[in-house]
């Protein structure tokens, strides 16, 4: 009897951790949305930027990555306003490295050197930058000047 109330007693407690995992997992931003069709994203994006005479930005990441969530977060504080008033933003899960990677080469494969890693198009959906080295793979390290002066750059040399 003692043996079968320790193993109802662990299973019990396991089952309530596990639930509190899932719960507290269900809290965290998920910023890109793993069912989305990517292209399609993309090419609302591309009309929008053209009828507000903005560029795209895309952003290809993953949930599971915490470069991009820090990414993510940095572009949601000091930068946010930057982004908004220059670029129509689009997120692109790449999943496992398994996902949108038809997108991701049809500009020029900016996720070779790691995620997150970020396209700008013109409203015509040509590259005017991708960033192909792997500049953003380090978002943790980045501060939230470093963001901001990253896309800041980007603006000022592709105006």
């Amino acid at each position: 009897m003692k043996k079968t109330f320790s193993f109802i007693f662990r299973l019990i407690s396991a089952c309530t951790l596990g639930l509190a995992l899932n719960v507290a997992h269900a809290d965290v931003a998920r910023p890109y949305d793993e069912t989305a069709d990517a292209p399609a994203a993309v090419a609302k994006a591309l009309t929008q930027a053209q009828a507000t005479n903005k560029k795209v930005l895309v952003i290809f990441g993953a949930n599971w990555c915490k470069d991009c969530l820090e990414l993510d977060r940095s572009m949601q504080g000091q930068s946010a306003a930057l982004i908004a008033s220059k670029f129509v933003l689009v997120k692109v899960d790449v999943g496992q490295f398994d996902k949108n990677l038809v997108l991701a080469n049809s500009y020029g494969n900016p996720i070779k050197k790691g995620i997150p890693a970020a396209v700008v198009l013109k409203a015509d959906n040509s590259v005017l930058f991708a960033s192909k080295g792997g500049e953003l793979s380090d978002a943790r390290k980045m501060s939230e000047q470093g963001v901001y002066d990253f896309f800041n750059q980007i603006i000022t040399q592709h105006p």
